[in-house]
């Protein structure tokens, strides 16, 4: 679904990735981890074009991808939640749905009706704006706006970024339901907790680069790993 290969990019003069390799089958789930400022949120903004790559290529499904802008991108099966959601505070939740089923073109598997099925809190918030909705409950709009788009792929940073505990376990609910559809996702996340309950790889990110990459049952036996690459116990 996902290969990318000797991808460089960054921002002005400074590059953040270096040559970095990574491959994604269909129907999997990678979860991505490392330290802060290692590239995480450069290589997601980079895949949907925002970010402008120097070198390497971008694959997806088999589609040359590489340097393309992001409504391209998106058009290739590509869909993002962004870090910190993004969701446009005076439009209601209903208005979020309509607008990203019409781009969807109700082409694919993901209604309306199906997405509310998977999060049905917002089913029950439908007529509230966004701007009124609880943090976790903007995170599951995001979803909801990228599957009704019926992407091949998902990218999601951080999807757990500023949400209370009991609510990020919600958010891995959703996950987990996506995954059991058989949708491809790469998510970039620091909640350990979170990445292993939904993830079935684990990769690891390091100075631009992915420096490790495991099974996620491997990676979680071997802690001397994520010590070293993460500096957690």
């Amino acid at each position: 679904m996902l290969e990318v290969r000797g991808l460089e990019a960054g921002y002005r003069r400074s590059t953040v990735l270096q040559g970095l390799d990574l491959d994604l089958e269909s129907g999997r789930v990678l979860g991505l981890l490392g330290r802060n400022g290692v590239g995480k949120s450069t290589l997601v903004n980079t895949l949907m074009g925002l970010v402008h790559a120097s070198a390497g290529t971008v694959r997806v499904d088999g589609r040359d991808v590489t340097g393309r802008r992001p409504d391209v991108v998106a058009r290739a099966g590509v869909a993002l939640v962004p870090q910190g959601r993004r969701v446009w505070a005076p439009l209601s939740v209903t208005e979020h749905l309509d607008l990203a089923a019409r781009r969807g073109r109700g082409q694919g598997p993901w209604t309306i009706e199906r997405v509310l099925e998977l999060l049905p809190r917002l089913g029950e918030r439908r007529r509230h704006g966004a701007g009124q909705l609880s943090g976790g409950e903007q995170q599951m709009l995001a979803i909801a706006r990228a599957l009704l788009t019926n992407p091949r792929l998902v990218l999601m940073d951080e999807p757990s970024d500023g949400l209370a505990p009991a609510v990020v376990d919600l958010i891995g609910e959703a996950l987990s339901g996506m995954k059991a559809e058989g949708v491809t996702l790469l998510v970039v996340e620091q909640d350990l907790h979170l990445a292993f309950a939904i993830a079935d790889e684990i990769a690891v990110m390091d100075k631009g680069r992915v420096v490790h990459r495991s099974p996620t049952p491997q990676f979680r036996r071997d802690s001397s790993v994520a010590h070293a690459l993460l500096g957690v116990a």
